[in-house]
């Protein structure tokens, strides 16, 4: 069987990142909890805006449980893809802003 950094099953024991600092963990669930409840956004909005975000940071822990999170929410398929598409485009058009630097240098330098 092949391994790999990332193993599902360890989504599960997310809960024991206490288990070497209580006190920063303890505090990290409390906000993170106070976070996902409903405010001026929906909890169904969060969790569309988690899943986007998880995609993002490409962290695999997070895009598992935030789709479910998503479903269970009753977000739908387009609903989760459109999010991932507006995680895309942020991402990709803030490497491209990064270009205008890029383009200062070479304007600075050959011009």
């Amino acid at each position: 069987m092949d391994q790999t950094y990332f193993n599902p099953a360890d989504l599960k024991k997310f809960k024991n990142i206490t288990e070497f600092q209580k006190e920063y963990g303890d505090k990290f669930f409390d906000w993170y909890g106070t976070v996902f409840q409903e405010g001026a956004l929906t909890a169904r909005e969060k969790s569309l805006i988690a899943l986007a975000v998880a995609h993002t940071v490409q962290c695999p822990y997070c895009i598992d449980a935030y789709t479910s999170t998503c479903l269970s929410k009753g977000a739908d398929e387009e609903q989760m893809m459109e999010a991932v598409h507006v995680a895309a485009a942020i991402k990709s058009g803030a490497t491209l802003v990064n270009s205008v630097q890029m383009m200062n240098q070479v304007k600075k330098k050959l011009m």
